[in-house]
C-alpha cells in the first residue's frame, strides 16, 4: 500500500450503476457512450454503501470543460483532494475479484475517513489503482 496525493477537488460527472458488482461493466459502457471520444479522458468508479446495506457505484469521468456535466444532462460528483492509500493492480481484467480483495485490505487502514468513498482510477485500459481516503490531520 502506498500514499497517493489528490492536489486539487476534481470535477467529475456519472453514470450510476444499475446493481454491484454486476451492473459495473454497464455503467462504464453508458458512460464511454455519452461521449464524443474516450481519448485523453481520466476515467473513475465511485463507490460506498447505501441506505439499503447494498453498494452504490459511480463510473465517472472528469468534466473537461465547465458545464459538460450539464450538457450531457448528467450529475456531478467531486472527487476530494487530500490523501488517499492506494494499491494498483496491473492488467485488472486478468481477474476482477483482485479489485475488491485489494479494497477489503485497504478499508481497513487506521487512518481511514469513515466519510469517504472506495476510488478507482483508471490510468489506461489495462491498470487501475484502487484507493480510499484517509483522514486529513491539517
Amino acid at each position: 500500500m502506498e500514499k497517493y496525493f489528490i492536489t486539487n477537488n476534481i470535477k467529475t460527472f456519472y453514470v450510476t450503476a444499475t446493481s454491484f458488482p454486476g451492473g459495473v461493466l454497464k455503467a462504464h459502457q453508458a458512460l464511454h457512450a455519452l461521449l464524443p471520444t474516450i481519448e485523453n479522458r481520466k476515467f473513475f468508479g465511485i463507490s460506498f454503501p447505501g441506505k439499503a446495506g447494498n453498494i452504490i457505484y459511480k463510473a465517472a469521468v472528469k468534466e473537461n470543460y465547465t458545464g459538460e456535466a450539464e450538457q450531457l444532462n448528467c450529475e456531478t460528483f467531486i472527487i476530494g483532494k487530500g490523501t488517499y492509500c492506494s494499491e494498483t493492480i496491473k492488467d485488472f481484467m486478468k481477474d476482477v475479484s483482485v479489485v475488491g480483495k485489494i479494497f477489503q485490505q485497504l478499508l481497513q487502514h487506521p487512518d481511514l475517513d469513515i466519510n469517504g468513498y472506495c476510488l478507482e482510477i483508471y490510468p489506461n485500459e489495462k491498470d487501475i489503482i484502487c484507493l480510499v481516503k484517509l483522514n486529513d490531520n491539517d
